[in-house]
């Protein structure tokens, strides 16, 4: 079992749990300490596991050596009116290569799949979102990734995988599974023109930083719609981190609290990442990712059992004309949350039944109103014409 590669949290954490009041999280949740050993899984919901592997980011000097301030900062904080079961399953070291921390990370968030656990993974370089996508290979075809950076992450994929590749070995290895991918958050500035028109020919979804300055809620039907939720650090401007390497602009704080709270909210989310921690991490950054973790896990607290939705029993329905289409949307009378139907797909065998529906927003129905296509609707319709 994948379970005996993790190591347990250093003593130093483990103390100053221990220091906090009786009902911060440092003192309610369970903790993999050398003393206690692995807490047992009955039960649990959610766990919380850190990747001390960073050889594939292309701008690490030194290899990262603990989560420890993260996790500190996590401990002292108070939950929210959770019923949850949480353990913090502490680390998984590097292997010998980096391909041995990879398959051990595969064969962790498979267990943890089968198990209907959801991993919260705190982690160095963002290649390691290719093996937790690889997990899903014998569990679950067809699925969606949404990474909330301001890169896209493509890269050449004639080359090695890293940290700036890893989405282009998800399009391209076998088996192919990705269904979906959206960025949340890019800047233009990161991306080569070639990655740009590539992500547009293959009607991926990419939302600019810009957009979500405008209207932060339009991140909430791409999170409602992904399996696998994967966040930059470098996403978040240097102003919010304090991090030595960091962009002048980018998400802030709050934002980024809100796209963790969305992720977490969204009932069909299955794993949950943190990446490009810095061995240097500041005490406002460390703080920063405490508050993510909090606000996905409050988000989860939240969930409404809306996936998949009962269009017949538990949704209002609205068809509107408009073209030569009749555009069908729902709208749940438990969240009032809003989804579109695809109809070209409704008859497609096998895999794709789950996305006959797309998650959007009031925005897109009144739009249609107005006799205007939404744009994730048409995407999706190029995509499948293709």
């Amino acid at each position: 079992m994948a379970f005996e590669f993790l190591k347990p949290v250093s003593d130093e954490v483990q103390a100053h749990a221990m220091l906090q009041p009786q009902h911060a999280i440092g003192n309610v949740i369970n903790i993999h300490t050398a003393h206690t050993g692995l807490p047992q899984l009955n039960g649990v919901q959610m766990v919380l596991v850190g990747v001390l592997e960073n050889r594939r980011d292309e701008n690490a000097l030194l290899q990262i050596k603990n989560l420890d301030q993260a996790r500190k900062q996590f401990y002292e904080l108070y939950p929210g009116n959770w019923a949850l079961n949480i353990v913090d399953m502490g680390d998984i070291h590097p292997g010998e290569t980096v391909e041995d921390t990879y398959y051990v990370l595969q064969q962790l968030t498979a267990e943890f799949l089968l198990k209907k656990i959801i991993p919260i993974y705190l982690g160095g370089s963002q290649d390691l979102m290719y093996p937790i996508y690889r997990a899903f290979d014998e569990i679950k075809y067809m699925i969606n990734v949404v990474n909330v950076d301001c890169r896209f992450d493509i890269g050449d994929i004639e080359m090695p995988i890293s940290s700036r590749s890893y989405v282009g070995k998800m399009v391209a290895d076998q088996p192919y599974n990705l269904f979906n991918y959206s960025n949340l958050g890019f800047q233009t500035y990161f991306n080569s023109q070639e990655e740009i028109e590539l992500l547009e020919r293959m009607y991926f979804d990419a939302t600019r930083l810009g957009m979500l300055d405008e209207d932060i809620k339009l991140a909430e039907p791409v999170m409602r719609d992904a399996d696998v939720v994967g966040i930059d650090m470098a996403v978040v401007k240097a102003g919010d981190t304090a991090f030595a390497k960091a962009n002048p602009n980018g998400l802030n704080g709050k934002q980024i609290c809100s796209l963790s709270r969305y992720a977490g909210i969204s009932d069909r989310t299955q794993v949950f990442g943190i990446f490009e921690i810095p061995n240097d991490a500041s005490p406002t950054g460390a703080q920063l990712i405490a508050e993510m973790i909090w606000y996905f896990i409050e988000g989860y607290n939240y969930r409404a059992e809306e996936h998949p939705i009962n269009v017949e029993n538990d949704c209002l329905k609205y068809r509107v004309p408009i073209e030569d289409e009749v555009l069908t949307f729902y709208k749940s009378n438990k969240t009032g949350r809003w989804w579109i139907e695809l109809p070209f797909l409704s008859n497609v065998n096998n895999k794709l039944k789950q996305q006959t529906l797309l998650p959007c927003t009031r925005k897109d129905y009144e739009l249609a109103c107005d006799q205007n296509l939404p744009e994730r609707w048409l995407k999706a319709r190029r995509k499948n014409e293709v």
